[in-house]
């Protein structure tokens, strides 16, 4: 459906997009993460048409993004951070001028205004001034537009920005809804977000692709020990004891020792940590000695996200500031 080959973008010294090279099938929704200026509002705006390449190509659905750019952007629709909305238009008025802009006329015009109306559940505010409308709603406007000319590919970057939580939930939906139909792109700062509806995530740091595969595949392969935190009643000494007949524990750190209890958190390198806090339940039960606490720390996405992207504070700041610029 889209294919990135070799992607370099580059602004004076400044290289914002390193040789990045993807493939995004038809028919999933996409979470495309990555720290502040990292590269991610750059390469959707190549990959949009929207911005110049210093090399690389990018292809969607066969057709050259640079030197086809009219039937490649036909086939995509594209939300901004800042959607483009001329304020003083109603969302009726504003969806006729962008379909027209998109070369639809007559009936089809107004057929597919009326129908990512519908899609979008805007019809009841068609005709107020978009300036009159919450932040939930113009980012409804913002994709009413980009479904016009039923595109296969739809791009959102950060679509929930700004949003209350009822609206994120609205949005949310809405996404998992497009997602039937089209292929989706989204950027998000929200990780729980992308977990929550995106089939497969790409990360890029510096410019480069440094994960590519559905969220449980990251957790599989990327993610540190599942981490399990225990408090025993009995001294160190006995509660280390107990451990070292427990397998498949890579680490452990005693964090609190003293009196008659301590407190141990240990690492396992276990796919399924319930298998680990059984071991350990019949271990401590079969010496007869209390377990008072057990906490699973279950890895998430922010702790992938963490790991991948980790970098020199000084560094990212000043990639963010080159992104901005650009």
């Amino acid at each position: 459906m889209i294919t990135v080959e070799h992607l370099t973008k580059c602004y004076g010294d400044f290289l914002a997009v390193d040789d990045l090279s993807f493939e995004i099938d038809e028919g999933h929704v996409y979470g495309f993460l990555g720290p502040n200026g990292a590269g991610k509002s750059t390469t959707m705006n190549i990959m949009t048409g929207c911005l110049s390449a210093t090399g690389g190509r990018v292809r969607v659905d066969g057709y050259d993004v640079f030197e086809t750019p009219k039937e490649a952007k036909k086939r995509i629709g594209y939300l901004p951070e800042q959607p483009p909305l001329y304020l003083s238009e109603t969302p009726e008025e504003y969806l006729r001028f962008v379909g027209q802009a998109k070369g639809l006329k007559g009936q089809e015009l107004e057929a597919q205004i009326a129908g990512v109306m519908e899609q979008t559940r805007i019809r009841e505010v068609r005709r107020r001034p978009i300036s009159a409308l919450s932040k939930g709603y113009r980012q409804r406007v913002g994709i009413a537009q980009a479904l016009l000319g039923d595109p296969r590919v739809i791009i959102l970057d950060e679509p929930t920005v700004g949003l209350d939580p009822i609206q994120i939930i609205e949005i949310r939906e809405l996404i998992r809804q497009l997602g039937q139909h089209h292929t989706v792109i989204l950027s998000s700062h929200i990780l729980s977000e992308v977990q929550a509806i995106c089939d497969k995530i790409l990360i890029i740091n510096r410019g480069k692709l440094i994960a590519f595969d559905t969220p449980e595949g990251l957790e599989k392969r990327l993610l540190a020990p599942s981490e399990i935190t225990l408090t025993a009643e009995g001294p160190e000494e006995t509660v280390r004891s107990i451990l070292g007949e427990v397998a498949h524990i890579t680490s452990l750190e005693v964090t609190q020792a003293g009196g008659e209890r301590a407190t141990v958190r240990l690492k396992t390198d276990l796919e399924d940590i319930y298998d680990l806090s059984r071991q350990l339940f019949f271990a401590f039960a079969g010496r007869q000695v209390a377990l008072l606490e057990l906490t699973l720390k279950k890895t998430d996405l922010e702790d992938i996200f963490l790991e991948l992207t980790e970098q020199p504070a000084e560094e990212a700041a000043g990639a963010e500031e080159k992104e901005e610029e650009a």
